[in-house]
């Protein structure tokens, strides 16, 4: 199967036969990760730019290591150093960088639908590394690719995703993808952070912990932004923890070998236990890992349709 999708803005769009190209070309990429020289020559002389809006570590670190690894020629747009801080906009920095004649461009931004707009303005590929609190399809992606290692597949699973789910675009993405691979999700949290018409996405909300964690194979801790706190949404961080954040009591619920996800950075002792993050059932440290894989994985299928050329040498 070709990759014939000029952009990867969110996984609502892909298909089910798209999710699974992009996790079986993750597999070798991880590979690579692992020799001593970590660099294949597959994207020798294309060009990866990376515009972030708003401030990361991971995602961003990750597509330049992925570039990188491709023998990709990578270049970071600080924002804060930026004609941005002058009033350039968007449109006006995507024609910059058309005229650069980049290959692919990364980008975050605070406003949802940015890189939608910046994939119409351009002909370089465009990569939603995050959009406002609509989608982050890269994160999804390492969730899911980390999910299939660890379970086997998605059929039949039962997901929850614990915590803020309407300001999560980590949430949003997940939901799209692990639905159509067959997954059952369930959101968790308190009413105040679970949009009221979140079944209509095809999953099932509950704002009690111990019904909703009860014999899931996974559970996908999101990260409490901890401005919300500020507008009343949640009485006190205490209470949450209290009343949402996971651990050991709250993973007895679950089933015995049930997988342990966060996308980061992790607020510890907050929305999740040291004891239960530092635990046997945590595979945090992995999605980091995996992260690259499948963002390499994207940087390949884009620049090469999925032609068989040569990934290994």
């Amino acid at each position: 199967m070709k990759f014939k999708r000029k952009d990867v803005l969110g996984l609502e769009d892909l298909t089910a036969e798209e999710i699974n190209l992009i996790l079986d070309t993750a597999e070798p990429m991880k590979e690579i990760m692992t020799r001593d020289i970590k660099k294949v020559p597959t994207l020798r002389g294309r060009s990866v730019i990376t515009l972030f809006y708003e401030p990361s570590t991971r995602t961003r670190s990750s597509f330049e290591l992925a570039a990188k690894y491709l023998g990709a020629d990578t270049s970071s747009i600080a924002i804060a150093n930026s004609s941005v801080q002058k009033g350039e906009s968007l449109r006006d920095t995507a024609k910059t960088l058309e005229a650069m004649a980049a290959d692919v461009i990364i980008i975050r931004h605070n406003a949802a639908g940015a890189p939608h707009l910046l994939a119409r303005w351009v002909s370089a590929r465009v990569i939603n590394a995050g959009d406002g609190a609509h989608e982050h399809p890269t994160q999804a992606l390492l969730d899911m690719f980390t999910i299939r290692e660890k379970k086997g597949g998605f059929q039949g699973l039962k997901v929850a995703i614990l915590g803020d789910i309407t300001h999560s675009r980590v949430a949003r993405s997940n939901i799209w993808g692990l639905t159509k691979m067959g997954a059952e999700v369930r959101v968790v949290g308190p009413a105040t952070l679970i949009p009221p018409e979140i079944e209509r996405l095809g999953v099932k909300a509950y704002h009690d912990w111990e019904e909703g964690l009860k014999d899931v194979d996974v559970i996908n801790v999101l990260r409490i932004q901890l401005e919300r706190q500020k507008k009343g949404l949640f009485p006190s961080i205490r209470e949450y923890t209290r009343l949402y954040g996971l651990d050991q009591r709250k993973l007895q619920v679950a089933k015995p070998d049930v997988l342990v996800l966060h996308p980061g950075p992790v607020n510890r002792g907050i929305e999740i236990s040291p004891d239960v993050q530092d635990g046997p059932h945590a595979a945090i440290n992995e999605q980091v890992t995996n992260g690259v894989a499948v963002r390499m994985a994207l940087l390949y299928l884009l620049m090469s349709g999925g032609e068989k050329d040569e990934i290994s040498a």
